[in-house]
């Protein structure tokens, strides 16, 4: 994705922020999922879940503390939307499932803002895909 940045062009591959999704997964998968969003996570980012909870920072780092960790996800169909100067919107399908649940697909997506030289997480949301287990 190329943004226009004042006199300059901003170029930002999708890899750039689809390895901060996938380092997120990841610790949701090993159960170290607090740690890792209280980093990414900006001090005004929320999350928007599928189950009617809109959580801030703290609450998702306090949730994730006690959190049944995952034992796969996968992400397909990603794209990447301008959200203008510094900010990009990572959208995809997700899937995730842990022992005796149902799956769980829904579309996401992930705000990121480019902040002192690095990308945070500002808001993500999810939407559960119809007729699908949640």
């Amino acid at each position: 994705m190329t943004a226009e940045k004042g006199n300059r062009t901003m170029t930002v591959p999708i890899e750039v922020v689809l390895r901060l999704e996938h380092q997120g997964w990841e610790s949701l998968c090993r159960g170290n999922g607090a740690e890792v969003y209280g980093q990414l996570m900006t001090e005004d980012a929320v999350m928007v879940l599928a189950h009617g909870l809109v959580l801030d920072r703290a609450a998702v780092i306090a949730s994730l503390d006690e959190a049944p960790t995952w034992d796969r996800y996968e992400i397909a169909d990603e794209r990447l939307v301008d959200a203008g100067d510094d900010g990009v919107i990572l959208v995809y399908t997700g899937r995730a499932s842990r022992a005796d649940e149902p799956e769980f697909h829904a579309l996401m997506s992930s705000v990121y803002r480019r902040l002192d030289g690095g990308w945070r997480l500002a808001l993500y949301q999810q939407t559960v895909v119809p007729g699908e287990p949640g």
